[in-house]
């Protein structure tokens, strides 16, 4: 069920190639702008990337380079930058306790973000569920900085990423996913998520192309 589908040797090409595969839909993309926009990094914790955890994504530590430069473009321009630790309890876990083994509590040492990615050039917004906005202020920290755009990376792609992708879309954000910023346990559920979403609720683009839209003024991926 797990697969290292992404290598720092090989996600480049692997992600380059699953965008190409994407159907270019009949659409009006939206350009991501960076004064609109705001970086969301999704649970980069220790317990999704340490390989004793039970939850370890082999990918994942090959997505760490283009977040550390997105995080690092975006506080160059001080533009927001939101990371999220996913923390349960026995009273707010709901159906996340009857779907896993375990729950990521605050007194586990893997439950911290990691210490690849610098925390101290954004906020930290605790998340009981796999959408960030469910019970966080997330949306009250977007709207309140004049954020109109959200550019996701993270993991799961296809749980946490998938699903706060679509939430801010019903609530009027223009989504942007990164092809080679997410990554979860395969790459069915990695280029699913990427084939469900770009379809009527996100724009698909690697990484590259978000850091020069930071730098040029604003990326757009044609229909």
């Amino acid at each position: 069920m797990k697969s290292a589908y992404f290598t720092q040797g090989t996600i480049e090409p692997v992600a380059a190639r699953m965008l190409e595969s994407l159907p270019q839909y009949e659409r009006s993309a939206p350009r991501l702008v960076a004064d609109q926009s705001a970086l969301l990094v999704l649970d980069m914790q220790r317990f999704f990337l340490e390989p004793a955890s039970h939850a370890y994504i082999p990918s994942a530590g090959a997505i760490i380079p283009g977040i550390q430069a997105l995080v690092a473009a975006y506080s160059r321009r001080s533009r927001p930058v939101l990371f999220t630790r996913h923390l349960n309890t026995e009273q707010n876990a709901a159906m996340m306790s009857r779907w896993w083994r375990d729950i990521i509590t605050e007194h586990s040492d893997l439950s911290e973000v990691t210490e690849a990615l610098d925390t101290s050039r954004g906020a930290v917004l605790v998340k009981s569920q796999y959408d960030a906005f469910y019970g966080t202020p997330l949306d009250d920290v977007l709207s309140q900085a004049g954020v109109r755009q959200l550019l996701i990376c993270g993991v799961m792609t296809h749980l946490c990423c998938e699903t706060t992708a679509r939430s801010a879309f019903v609530r009027g954000y223009e989504v942007f996913f990164t092809v080679d910023g997410t990554a979860t346990y395969n790459q069915d559920f990695h280029f699913s998520s990427l084939l469900n979403l770009s379809h009527g609720f996100a724009t698909p683009l690697l990484v590259g192309d978000a850091l020069n839209a930071l730098e040029v003024g604003g990326f757009g991926r044609t229909a």
